[in-house]
């Protein structure tokens, strides 16, 4: 009987064990089964949706209210001329000009073209929309906030080592580059 009653012993705590164990099996697979059907939500969500071809009257990210509807629609160079050194910032603008750049990754940013012989760079708010490489040439209104900036030399010759240029073009850097930039939340290609 002691025998039978310490194989008795030996007997209870392995079934509780092996209950253990099957139960925590059907908890990891639970929890397995509900992490991948989070991970794959996750895969499809983060899809991105293409991006519509630039032509006449498509829209990007909020839009742009009717330019007819505002009372100014600032060319490239009428904004140019108000922004400066000491009216830093502009807010609320609608902005009428031609791209001459994309960013050819993404679409996250483009230049603008202007007779002021200055950068004017646009990229979108919070990156909430992206432009296609067949923007480029296109005439375009922007809803944008404005800004004036200046870049001085040593940051223009540092960011130029950093692209890897050639010494002859960081020594011919000797002036301060002057920018605008941009921060839009609509776009819309009007020509």
């Amino acid at each position: 009987m002691k025998e039978n009653s310490s194989e008795l012993k030996i007997f209870i705590p392995l079934q509780r064990n092996l209950l253990k164990i099957i139960l925590n099996k059907n908890k990891m697979k639970k929890i397995l089964l509900s992490l991948t059907f989070v991970v794959s939500s996750f895969v499809v969500l983060a899809q991105e949706t293409p991006i519509k071809e630039a032509s006449v009257g498509v829209e990007y990210g909020a839009g742009v209210v009717d330019e007819n509807s505002v009372e100014r629609v600032y060319d490239a160079e009428m904004l140019a001329s108000q922004l400066n050194e000491s009216n830093r910032e502009m807010n609320d603008l609608i902005i009428r000009a031609k791209v001459t750049n994309v960013c050819p990754k993404r679409g996250c940013w483009v230049t603008l073209e202007n007779d002021a012989n200055m950068l004017m760079f646009v990229k979108m708010k919070d990156y909430a929309f992206f432009l296609p490489n067949s923007i480029v040439g296109k005439t375009i209104l922007l809803d944008a906030k404005a800004t004036y900036k200046t870049t001085s030399v040593e940051k223009l010759k540092a960011n130029a080592k950093k692209a890897k240029k050639s010494r002859k073009e960081i020594r011919a850097i000797t002036e301060p580059r002057k920018e605008i930039h941009l921060l839009a939340t609509g776009i819309r290609v009007v020509e």
